[in-house]
Order: structure tokens, then C-alpha cells, then sequence
């Protein structure tokens, strides 16, 4: 595939490592199929209708059989691009896996996604078979995907889940049900890319992300020994399955550890308190406007998720109101972590709680990070600088944009973000580099403000951007949300951040109250829509205006 960079010196590193399990995540699959193929696989509730349904490995097996059966009677083969823009349904982990049983390159794509976005991506991913929903949430994904088939000019089949044509999915994979051609072992090698993720769209166009089997799942086993996860663990996932958070976390890891997988596939915190409740789930992984929304649900103190004991959060920093919450509501630890789709999560704060506060965690096993100045010099404890990683999670590569892989001769990869390291090895997350406001040549520390603007009682969400000004080039703006009733003004701000201890220097210069952030499907907020929001406000020093 076009794009990819796993030359000898990388294979290498990765052999002298050891992390890398030279497995692809059918190995496992079988693996269960053998010692516990009635075992609950999947239990996928969909919020829609309310329904629930379960698969043991056994039948969760015989639908990726059918699927690749499918597949391969379209055409579909090793190297070949399977793109599905599915929500968190069954039928998501079971065309991965079919993808992985005869070698093709999944391209999972988040179910909000509409035509801009998904000519873009489904041309330059070369994709031959698109599935999707019918429809979802009341949109025609149906029509949308015919318009496609038209206008991609690689994409030969459309299937689509609850369909009634001829294109249905359920009709397409019911005829080869019968065959067991692909029943157990795989045509992907653990170097082979599976999968190829769109990156989430913080920073403008998305890059289409290269992982194998390898970088992917040595990953996923660190990650499990490090929050110990056991086989008697249920893992409740709410987050997008298209996302690497959901897959990476939800998909691998329970077909790594043979537990069940518990699918929402829409949001709703009275949902899934049911659901951790009804099937004693153990573990979830998230962003923080989910773990918000759960632990301030009406009455979620007296529901019985006594069973829920890790709740991992990232994508943004966790308000303490949210962590106490959590704590004292559901008697849950909050874990959080810091990664990328180009390299799933590599720091992450022990499952004590150790440090959730004040920082992203330290590096897992595998994984090397540093913090480095703008020629490339390791900088001390405490400083500001951009974060570089290298490790056996780190992807292979940019689909057809070889350009963009811009890894130094060691093998350093620049992750954009600014952060810095404790004595201890814990970094923080400080922002990232289009977010750093300097102004008249001083750089204002984004996080930490934002971080006390998380702690007025008036805000929900909150987010600084760079203004552009004549004079000191660049002035702080600060986008807020507010909660039910409240109401703020840029003085209120100053006040609050004065009493935080925040310097003068470092306090926004204009606040914009908005009714909703611009938001990633994952809660991340996408700063590049509010510097644009920023950079046509009219220049003013003191501002306050309600949109």
C-alpha cells in the first residue's frame, strides 16, 4: 500500500523491543473458538429500537465467516480497501474481522461523516466495497452511498445494513453463509496494514493513517497489562468503534483478552447506566464529556455499577469537579492517557488515580517520549516543548502522503503537541502548536487557563484561541459554553482567573459565550474552527458577545 515506511531498521528496533506479538487478531478469535466458543463475545444494544444482541465466539465467528465469504465473492482480496462507516453495531467488529480472514485493509469511517467528507476519503483510500447503514439516527445513508458508487471511481459494491434491495447486507452475506472457506486463520500477515484511520479533524484535513496488526495489538497488551485487565473483566464501550479509542480499546482489546464487548451505539447516559448495570461491566474507555454526562445523571449514585471499577478518559483535559463526581457518585477510578490515531495511547496515569490531575501519565512499556526545543535539544524537567514519541505503537505510515511521515533518523515522530515532563516522568499535555497564543512574544500557557476557566461554576466547556491584533500579533480569545442559567462576562473572567493566580499577561482579552463547541465525534473541541471564528472577529481589547 501506497504510503507505507517499515523498512529494516524499524524492524529491527521492534525485534529488539520485544512488544510486537507477530499475531494478527483472528489468532485470538481462534484461539477462543477452541476453549470457549460459547463464551459472550458481543452484547450490542442499539438505542434506537432497544434492542440487544448477543454472540457467543461462536456465532460471532459464523457471521465474519459469512462476511469474508461475501467479500471475497466481490472481488475483495489481499491489499484491497474495505471502507464501512458503521455505528457501534455487531456487524462492525465482524466485517474487521472478515477483513483480517482474507488480507484486506479495514477503513472504518465515523458514521457523521457526509459527502464532502467521505468523496475525499473514499477516493483517496481506493476503496472497492462500501457498507453502511441504511440509515441512521434519521439520515439516508443509503442514497448518500449510491451517490458514491457513482462518483468514486474505484468503489465497484455498496452494501448496506437494513437495506431491502439488492445491495442489503443481510441478503449479500445470507447466500454465503453455508461456506467455511474463511472460517479460522487469516491471509493478513502481522505486518500487513489492517487498518487505515482518517485522523479526527482537529487541525483541519484529515491524513489517512497506516497501522499493521503489529503496532496495533503490541499495543493493546501493554495497555491491558498495565491497567490489568483480567479475563473475568466486561468492557462497556460507548465511544465510536470508528474511532481508534473504540477499536483500538474496545474491538482488540476484548479479542485479545476473550471478555465480552458491550456496544451503544448513541449516546445517552440513562443508557448506559443500564447497560453497566444489566451486564456488569468493569471498564470503559472514553472522552470526558461522556464520564461528565455519567456521572452527573439524575440518580446515577443510587444505580447499581458497583461493578464498574476503571473508567479511562482522554481527548481533553478532566475538570477535578468531574473526577470528584466520579469518585463520590460512582466509586469508579478515573484513568487518563494521552495518543493519537497514529499511535493509539502511549502515557497513561497508573489504575490508582495516581496523578490523574495533574497529568496525561507517564509512558507505557514499549514506548519512549521526549520534550524537545525547536532545533530538536532535549529540554529539562518543567519546560515547554514539543512532544516527540517513538515506540512499537507508532503507525507505518500516511496513505499516498509519504511526505508527512516525517520521522528524524532516529525515529522520532514530532506529535504537534506541546507538553512537558515531571521529575517523575508524568508529562502534560499543554496544547498544541497552532494552539499557542503568543502574545506580543510571550507564549500563554493555553491549558492552565483553560483548566481554571474549567473551575467557574458558570462554564461547561471552555477553549482559547489565538485573535489576530495589529499590534502584539496575536491576543487570547476564549470560547465558552455555559451551563443552564448561567451567565458570564469578560470581567467575571478576570476576577476569577486574578483570584486563580493566573498573570495579567496570560488572561483572555475577549470572551465569546457560544451555544455549542465545534466538536471531533470523540468530544475533542476543534480549535481550528474557533481560531477562524476568532480571526473574523473585529479587533477590540475588552469584548463580550453572545452567540
Amino acid at each position: 500500500m501506497d504510503g507505507v515506511f517499515l523498512d529494516d531498521a524499524r524492524l529491527a528496533r521492534e525485534a529488539e523491543r520485544g512488544i510486537w506479538p507477530g499475531h494478527v487478531v483472528t489468532d485470538y478469535l481462534d484461539q477462543w473458538l477452541e476453549t470457549r466458543p460459547d463464551d459472550t463475545a458481543i452484547i450490542a444494544f442499539r438505542e434506537e429500537d432497544r434492542t440487544t444482541t448477543r454472540l457467543t465466539f461462536r456465532e460471532l465467528n459464523e457471521q465474519v465467516t459469512a462476511v469474508a465469504s461475501t467479500l471475497s465473492e466481490l472481488g475483495v482480496g489481499r491489499g484491497d480497501v474495505v471502507s464501512f462507516q458503521l455505528p457501534n453495531w455487531w456487524e462492525f467488529v465482524a466485517v474487521y474481522l472478515a477483513c483480517v480472514r482474507i488480507g484486506a485493509a479495514a477503513n472504518p469511517l465515523m458514521p457523521i461523516f457526509r459527502h464532502r467528507e467521505l468523496v475525499f476519503m473514499l477516493a483517496l483510500a481506493g476503496s472497492r466495497v462500501f457498507i453502511a447503514p441504511a440509515k441512521f439516527r434519521g439520515f439516508d445513508h443509503a442514497s448518500l452511498a449510491r451517490t458514491l458508487a457513482i462518483e468514486v471511481p474505484t468503489l465497484e459494491h455498496v452494501l448496506l445494513v437494513g437495506g431491502e434491495d439488492a445491495d442489503a447486507f443481510e441478503t449479500r452475506v445470507a447466500r454465503t453463509a453455508a461456506k467455511r472457506t474463511y472460517a479460522f486463520g487469516a491471509a493478513l500477515a502481522p505486518n500487513d496494514v489492517t487498518q487505515l484511520l482518517y485522523t479526527s479533524g482537529t487541525t483541519g484535513e484529515p491524513k489517512g493513517v497506516l497501522h499493521t496488526s503489529n503496532t496495533l495489538l503490541g499495543t493493546v497488551r501493554k495497555f491491558a497489562d498495565h491497567m490489568d485487565v483480567r479475563s473475568s473483566d466486561v468492557v462497556f464501550m460507548p465511544s465510536p468503534l470508528a474511532h481508534q479509542l473504540g477499536f483500538a480499546y474496545g474491538i482488540l482489546l476484548t479479542q485479545l483478552m476473550g471478555i465480552p464487548l458491550v456496544l451503544l451505539d448513541v449516546w445517552n447516559p440513562a443508557s448506559a447506566a443500564e447497560l453497566i448495570e444489566r451486564h456488569r461491566a468493569t471498564f470503559t474507555f472514553a472522552a470526558t464529556p461522556f464520564l461528565a454526562d455519567l456521572a452527573n445523571f439524575p440518580g446515577v449514585a443510587e444505580r447499581g455499577l458497583d461493578s464498574l471499577r476503571i473508567f479511562v478518559s482522554s481527548g481533553a483535559p478532566i475538570p477535578p469537579a468531574v473526577v470528584q463526581a466520579t469518585q463520590e457518585r460512582l466509586g469508579v477510578t478515573v484513568v487518563t492517557c494521552w495518543g493519537m490515531t497514529e499511535c493509539c495511547s502511549v502515557t497513561m496515569t497508573p489504575p490508582s488515580g495516581y496523578k490523574v490531575l495533574e497529568s496525561d501519565g507517564c509512558v507505557l512499556d514499549g514506548e519512549e517520549v521526549r520534550i524537545v526545543d525547536a532545533s530538536g535539544n532535549a529540554l529539562p524537567h518543567g519546560v515547554e516543548g514539543t512532544l516527540q514519541i517513538r515506540g512499537a505503537a507508532l503507525f507505518v505510515g500516511y496513505l499516498k502522503r509519504p511526505q508527512l511521515y516525517a520521522l528524524d533518523p532516529e525515529g522520532w515522530f514530532d506529535t504537534g503537541d506541546v507538553a512537558r515532563m515531571d521529575a517523575e516522568g508524568y508529562i502534560r499535555i499543554c496544547g498544541r502548536n497552532k494552539d499557542i497564543v503568543i502574545r506580543g512574544g510571550e507564549n500563554i500557557p493555553v491549558i492552565e487557563v483553560e483548566s481554571a476557566l474549567y473551575r467557574m461554576p458558570e462554564v461547561a466547556d471552555a477553549a482559547i484561541v489565538a485573535m489576530p491584533d495589529p499590534r502584539l500579533v496575536e491576543r487570547a480569545c476564549a470560547f465558552v459554553t455555559l451551563r443552564p442559567g448561567g451567565a458570564l462576562t469578560l470581567e467575571q473572567v478576570r476576577k476569577h482567573l486574578a483570584a486563580e493566580g493566573i498573570a495579567k499577561h496570560f488572561w483572555p482579552e475577549r470572551l465569546e459565550v457560544i451555544a455549542e463547541m465545534p466538536r471531533t465525534p470523540t468530544g475533542k473541541i476543534q480549535k481550528f474552527v474557533l481560531r477562524e471564528r476568532a480571526r473574523n472577529l473585529a479587533p477590540q481589547a475588552d469584548a463580550h458577545t453572545v452567540t
